[in-house]
């Protein structure tokens, strides 16, 4: 493998929707007000254009509401629920910038993949597929919650429906009428609505040819993709490829996103992202060897090794430079550069899951801003970082192990143990250790209680992972501390919501207390 990984913004993976025109105050309807479900307000956010939720799912916000942000072309709502317009036969995200439909032709819809299986097909303008994920799979600890973080990662891909129930416990019966009655999608279809994604962006980003793409994107044969790509975008894999953008320098840049050189990403965010912050902490925890931070502050670049299902990867993933704008308007996101490695295509869906976990790019910074500003000690901190983001892990398994045993015992970890890349690439020489090995070769104290833990499947700490069962296998190792407990808990599981161990902290700061951690320690303040 061609080292060759300098990120670069060539594609479109997410990106936010093109825009024609500002954003405009929407009108509320004649006799009413834009008053969210009562459910809602507790975790909601007021910020004009349209008052804001956290959690706009199916009954949390009403149908007018959602028309108000889609009228206003609110880039916030982008990726909490999605519009069909039944007179044209696409679906939109909220931000489209085409005209707005008449309200009596107008669907709304949980998922993508909700309005696809009522036969709508994607929007070629705004690409609904590409909006960053909802937040409210991150915050929920219910089994849809774990059910749609799990098939973001390729569970269904990799397990089936099958492999899916028993992770979380159920029958499959049982999963697809819980995920049918609140998405209006059961997961096969949400899976295939990703793997439509992934061929997308392998067909409009490369020059791979389109049969390797089919099974790259996880589809179990030619035929089923051809279908699939039909039914979602219109169009056939040829004519999909043949729509990608050709600005200058995109031939050039498509011809070079091979497996040799990678894939060139973009990931995007809703609202400010305080980028600065995450790549600060990010390069006070590099483990020589597995990753590494080059650049001046303002212009670094994360490189790290992957461990994947099908194969390993490396990637890097550039700081965006800072901006400074006058405007007053929340700005509707944007988006980090990227360019990944990856030995085995089909990995592809599921690193970049992985990645937007890392760097916490589905979060909803208006809720988490709205909430912890109302604290008096909390609100300097936040209107000095608006969007601050509570990083989450690559490699859930690896950051409890390190959790445990500090850097300088995790780089003699992966010294000693550590799977040796191919083509080592730079200071990137190897792959973490994997549980088993850890097991095998430190089997006293609390690291070898941990992995062999993590190895045998008495502890799980996958994307759809029960929390609190976690919590309880982590409390019951041996010398394991409670406050490791709460870092591992932060940080490999995606809580958003973990207060320190044994101490008071205001219950304003719910559900989002550990953002409110990260503002004390990014602003130099005592953590209780």
């Amino acid at each position: 493998m061609t080292c060759r990984i300098a990120a670069a913004g060539a594609s479109w993976l997410v990106a936010p929707a093109r825009r024609s025109r500002k954003l405009t105050q929407p009108r509320a309807p004649k006799g009413k007000s834009l008053r969210l479900h009562a459910s809602v307000l507790a975790h909601g956010v007021r910020i004009p254009p349209v008052q804001r939720s956290a959690l706009p799912h199916t009954g949390g916000v009403d149908d007018e509401t959602r028309y108000e942000a889609v009228r206003s072309r609110d880039a916030r709502f982008d990726g909490e629920f999605f519009f069909a317009v039944e007179t044209t036969g696409i679906y939109c995200r909220p931000s489209c910038p085409a005209v707005t439909p008449k309200r009596r032709n107008v669907r709304f819809y949980a998922t993508a993949a909700a309005a696809q299986g009522e036969g709508f097909r994607a929007c070629r303008r705004c690409r609904p597929d590409a909006v960053p994920g909802s937040a409210e799979w991150n915050v929920r600890a219910d089994v849809v919650g774990r059910a749609m973080r799990m098939i973001g990662d390729g569970v269904v891909d990799r397990e089936g429906v099958a492999g899916l129930a028993v992770r979380l416990g159920y029958s499959a019966r049982q999963v697809q009428r819980q995920l049918t009655a609140e998405l209006g999608a059961g997961p096969v279809a949400l899976a295939r609505a990703q793997r439509a994604h992934t061929a997308r962006v392998l067909l409009q980003t490369t020059e791979l040819p389109i049969t390797e793409i089919a099974f790259a994107a996880g589809f179990e044969s030619v035929r089923q993709f051809n279908d699939t790509i039909r039914t979602v975008y219109a169009s056939t894999p040829s004519e999909l490829r043949a729509a990608a953008p050709r600005g200058r320098g995109a031939a050039s840049r498509r011809a070079a996103a091979t497996p040799s050189a990678g894939i060139p990403l973009r990931l995007a965010h809703r609202g400010p992202y305080q980028a600065a912050a995450v790549f600060d902490l990010l390069a006070a925890e590099t483990v020589p060897g597995v990753e590494e931070v080059a650049g001046a502050p303002g212009d670094r670049t994360y490189r790290r090794t992957l461990r994947l299902p099908y194969g390993t990867g490396i990637v890097a993933v550039s700081e965006p430079r800072p901006t400074k704008s006058r405007s007053t308007e929340p700005r509707p996101g944007g988006w980090l550069d990227a360019r990944l490695h990856l030995t085995d295509l089909r990995d592809l869906t599921t690193a970049v899951q992985r990645l937007r976990r890392l760097f916490d790019l589905d979060a909803d910074p208006y809720a988490v801003d709205e909430r912890l500003a109302a604290d008096p000690r909390l609100a300097p901190l936040v209107a000095a970082r608006p969007g601050l983001r509570s990083p989450g892990a690559a490699d859930p398994e690896e950051l409890a192990v390190r959790a445990v045993v500090g850097r300088d015992e995790a780089e003699r970890l992966v010294r000693a143990y550590g799977k040796a890349l191919d083509a080592p690439c730079g200071t990137l020489t190897h792959v973490f250790p994997e549980p088993a090995a850890l097991a095998e070769a430190e089997p006293d104290g609390t690291l070898g209680a941990l992995a062999a833990a993590l190895a045998d499947g008495r502890l799980r700490l996958d994307a759809g992972a029960d929390r609190d069962d976690a919590k309880e296998a982590l409390l019951a190792l041996p010398d394991m501390d409670p406050r490791t407990v709460a870092a591992i808990r932060t940080r490999a599981l995606g809580d958003p919501d973990v207060a320190p161990p044994g101490e008071s902290v205001p219950d304003t700061w719910r559900p989002w207390r550990s953002y409110a951690l990260r503002h004390l320690r990014t602003g130099g303040q005592h953590v209780p």
